[in-house]
């Protein structure tokens, strides 16, 4: 069952209907894997499914489980000053600043990309995401990293002590709860464990942790690598579509199965290629989520990923749908193309045309300071709605430096998100439209808020407006976007410039990296000098 929907029931109502008849109505949850908020949550919810009650004492998998691995021992890194910009002593002192204005004297910091950004530490321990199982305990004086001392090298342990930070095992953490020396602590019941929360024997002060708004905002050094990083990514994805493209033209049997070098491409080929090709890029680690390559109807489903199993061939028709991206040393990608590889139907067209159109006028849009994200949403699926299209997945979220490819507070979606919109922030622009059955399209770029100016600096002559600042939007993706199933009489004259603008600066930086472009001439190019 999908959470959101209208006949998806809560899991406590679902529960309860399940136990209706049951004399013993228990239900057991491990309190160190769900947060505190929803486990109050659920426990209110569950009282009133006829009275069950949750024991948050037990972790099922302990007796299940029995080959169950340990948390992962790989060494922890130091990310260094050249990319993170920011000494990790300064981020505890503005931490404690922030912790201030909530008359807090410290917090218990539980995120893990929380803690590799204000450390300047990364790790390998979750897939695709370079950060280190691990607590943070803040107070007015003392920073403690609670994590497994295998992974901490002398030099790790040098470096944290260097900006002021001490070291701990994992599993004392309850203990330096118990120990901790301030009046107060603050914790976020929405990332904060049940567990742990109801360890805490002082005052506790129910708030948001100040990290995430403050990691939001890049600094120039993060920001310059952003830059880079796309740039190399860009490479690499600009190689894939030559490649993709020139094998699918020299095709020449339209009803089977593209072949390029002898071989049957698969969407699990297509996701081989690109990570090679971003592996001979500098400062690749890995990618930074798993590649969704959706073939025809694989494309309607929103997050499919191909597996050896569910893989299949490419035809020289239709829409493939290729959302990926790549952890850098200086930064992380995400990026979708929606690549067409012969024949379209008119649906095709249409649906790629509006995509598109959502996609460039969200670009365009220039906004106040401060703004949240769902002011801004309706841009993206204004003409989609027109013609009775929606999507239901959020149009953008923020991007991490090294870090997650989802990245908060800020969000661009329909639901309601108050986090405002500030210059230095990245956020992703994906709208997109999926025809169960048939095909997808979506077009993703990763952009940078940037100032735009003020009032009277974009209107001369015209009283002051209260609004002090505006704010536009910087394309850090650095890829053409495929112009062939573009219906051109529905772009607007100023959507048709930003397109051709955008390929041309493209093109011409990618000509500088990848020689043979110069004697190749792919449909985004015509669209230019036409």
């Amino acid at each position: 069952m999908r959470e959101g929907l209208a006949d998806t029931p809560t899991i406590a109502a679902w529960l309860g209907r399940e136990l209706a008849d049951e004399r013993y109505k228990e239900v057991g949850i491990d309190g160190m894997s769900f947060t505190a908020a929803a486990t109050e949550k659920l426990i209110y919810d569950l009282r009133n499914e006829g009275g069950l009650t949750l024991r948050t004492n037990i972790d099922p998998l302990e007796e299940i489980w029995l080959d169950r691995p340990e948390i992962p021992l790989a060494p922890i890194s130091i990310h260094p000053l050249e990319y993170s910009g920011v000494m990790a002593r300064k981020k505890i002192a503005d931490i404690r600043k922030a912790l201030r204005l909530q008359h807090a004297d410290g917090m218990l910091v539980t995120a893990l990309d929380e803690i590799a950004w204000t450390l300047n530490i990364r790790g390998c321990d979750v897939h695709c995401t370079p950060v280190a199982v691990a607590y943070l305990l803040i107070s007015s004086s003392k920073a403690t990293l609670y994590t497994d001392q295998r992974k901490v090298s002398c030099r790790l342990k040098e470096y944290l002590l260097e900006e002021g930070v001490e070291t701990e095992d994992y599993v004392k953490i309850t203990e330096g709860l118990r120990k901790y020396p301030d009046y107060n602590i603050l914790l976020d019941k929405s990332a904060v464990n049940y567990t742990l929360y109801n360890k805490v024997k002082t005052n506790v002060i129910d708030g948001d942790s100040p990290i995430p708004a403050m990691k939001a905002v890049k600094n120039s050094t993060e920001i310059d690598g952003f830059r880079k990083a796309m740039l190399r990514d860009g490479i690499a994805m600009t190689r894939f579509m030559l490649w993709l493209k020139e094998g699918v033209a020299k095709h020449e049997d339209k009803t089977k199965p593209v072949m390029i070098d002898g071989e049957v491409v698969t969407e699990m080929t297509v996701c081989r290629k690109l990570r090679k090709l971003r592996e001979e890029q500098q400062n690749f680690r890995d990618i930074s989520f798993e590649t969704i390559a959706g073939y025809g109807a694989h494309g309607a489903i929103v997050h499919y990923e191909p597996t050896e199993d569910s893989s299949i061939p490419l035809m020289p028709r239709g829409f493939l749908l290729l959302d990926s991206g790549a952890q850098y040393s200086d930064g992380t990608t995400d990026l979708t193309r929606t690549i067409p590889l012969g024949a379209l139907t008119d649906e095709e067209k249409l649906v790629y045309t509006l995509v598109l159109k959502g996609h460039i006028d969200l670009q365009l849009l220039k906004f106040p300071d401060g703004a949240s994200g769902t002011q801004l949403d309706v841009i993206a699926r204004k003409d989609l709605w027109k013609y009775g299209y929606n999507y239901l997945h959020g149009t953008g979220h923020g991007v991490g430096s090294y870090l997650s490819v989802h990245e908060g507070p800020h969000q661009i979606r329909m639901e309601y998100r108050p986090a405002p919109l500030h210059e230095g922030m990245t956020v992703t622009d994906e709208p997109g439209i999926y025809i169960e059955g048939r095909f997808g399209v979506r077009i993703e770029n990763t952009l940078l808020i940037r100032s735009y100016g003020t009032p009277r600096e974009m209107s001369e002559g015209y009283p002051p407006s209260p609004t002090p600042h505006f704010l536009e939007f910087e394309t850090l993706t650095l890829c053409p976007i495929d112009t062939e199933p573009v219906i051109w009489d529905k772009l607007t004259p100023e959507e048709t410039t930003w397109l051709k603008d955008y390929n041309r600066r493209v093109w011409n930086i990618m000509k500088e990296y990848i020689p043979e472009l110069d004697s190749y001439t792919p449909e985004w190019e015509k669209s230019i000098k036409n």
